[in-house]
């Protein structure tokens, strides 16, 4: 009679802990997908700011390179009129007229270089020749 007391508690012991530990493990999961809805109109919404202010960044970074070119070429262009040359359109100075030829001092050989062997092209008048 004992063993059948305590073999029918043992059995409603481990019947209500299952159906107690079911039940728990089920809310959770509701929870979670719950908390998973609310979460993804969020998500979304942020990503899309995030994309606005990229895009918003980039043009900004656009338009201040395209002000620093402007005021580059504005300086090049006020440096060539106070010093009397002559520009191309790449900016760099015309070689053609004779105020933009630069060192013109002494002879230069076929690249363009100044040749060393004579002495107007050494820097000092006591260089020796080398």
């Amino acid at each position: 009679m004992k063993k059948l007391f305590t073999l029918l508690l043992m059995a409603s012991i481990l019947t209500t802990s299952i159906f107690a530990q079911a039940k728990k493990a089920e809310a959770p999961k509701q929870m979670k997908d719950a908390k998973v809805v609310k979460m993804e109109p969020k998500k979304e919404m942020k990503k899309a700011e995030k994309k606005e202010m990229k895009a918003d960044k980039k043009e900004a970074k656009a338009e201040v390179k395209a002000e620093k070119k402007e005021m580059k070429a504005d300086e090049k262009e006020a440096k060539a009129a106070a010093a009397g040359t002559k520009l191309k359109a790449d900016g760099t100075p015309d070689k053609r007229y004779k105020n933009n030829a630069a060192n013109a001092d002494g002879p230069k050989k076929k690249d363009g270089t100044p040749d060393m062997r004579f002495k107007a092209n050494r820097t000092g008048a006591g260089n020796k020749k080398g």
